[in-house]
């Protein structure tokens, strides 16, 4: 079955060609960064929206808004952090102002791997988006993709 299958409605043609071109992007950008950093797109993801974190208000995240972030179930983002963690880069610590909340710091090796890893990303996400152009089916939803501006 393809996008533009007739069985399936015009919404889920759109649905089925949005899935496929996330899905190969983030295939093409997973093997870029576990070949060149060890890294899978989740824990990159994870580093990178811990990194954009700040001392001002509202400026550190808890697990729940750092799960919504990456797209992962709490369960999923704890597990996640845990791995990072015993890899030794990230830090747990209690948040001083509530004692039952815990923040996540990601370390300066944490920091390092990121900033080495971030030109690898960008490569293959423009690399997977070429490829997913030369296709007429996705072509319109690259298009969509590269002229999005999303709010800070």
């Amino acid at each position: 079955m393809t996008a533009t299958d007739p069985a399936l409605t015009a919404l889920a043609q759109g649905w089925c060609a949005l899935s496929l071109l996330h899905g190969r992007i983030e295939a093409h950008i997973e093997r870029a960064l576990q070949a060149a950093h060890g890294l899978s797109v989740r824990e990159y993801s994870l580093l990178d929206v811990l990194s954009r974190q700040h001392d001002g208000e509202g400026g550190h995240l808890q697990m729940k808004q750092v799960a919504d972030a990456v797209v992962l179930s709490q369960s999923a983002t704890t597990r996640l952090v845990t791995r990072l963690e015993d890899r030794g880069l990230l830090t747990r610590y209690l948040c001083p102002t509530d004692r039952r909340g815990i923040y996540t710091n990601v370390t300066e090796s944490g920091l390092e791997l990121l900033e080495r890893a971030r030109p690898t990303n960008e490569a293959a996400l423009r690399e997977a988006l070429d490829e997913a152009a030369r296709n007429p089916e996705l072509a319109p939803l690259v298009k969509a993709v590269e002229t999005l501006r999303v709010p800070a």
